[in-house]
């Protein structure tokens, strides 16, 4: 697989990670193998980033769209992550209130249709 594909299943920036991740394709053995005993390169970059945006948004708490709607464009690293919520800018408290109504609501989907499976199923 490519690169970038490789980088997004680790949940890392591939313009951070060394060249002999990223010059190469990379097999779903060598993948495996890098998932089941990381490089110290990889543990280093998961810890301290900087982080693709996925990942910030999931530490962070809000959703992708969130970040961009706050401008947050550029990756993060675990140090500015935690500047975020130690600091709490308004964004942020608005964009995880979004969040967590959003996920609240897809709850309440979700239950409804479990409701009406359960009714369909009895008769």
């Amino acid at each position: 697989m490519k690169p970038e594909t490789a980088a997004k299943k680790l949940g890392i920036l591939l313009s951070a990670a060394p060249a002999e991740f990223t010059s190469e394709p990379i097999t779903r053995d060598g993948l495996d193998a890098i998932i089941a005993e990381p490089p110290v390169w990889l543990v280093e970059l998961r810890a301290n980033g900087p982080h693709p945006r996925p990942v910030v948004a999931a530490k962070l708490g809000v959703s992708i769209s969130g970040l961009i709607r706050a401008e947050v464009t550029e990756p993060l690293t675990t140090a500015e992550i935690k500047h975020l919520l130690e600091t709490k800018p308004q964004w942020l408290v608005v964009e995880r209130a979004t969040q967590h109504e959003v996920r609240e609501e897809q709850i309440r989907v979700k239950d409804a249709k479990a409701g009406k499976e359960a009714l369909k199923n009895k008769k």
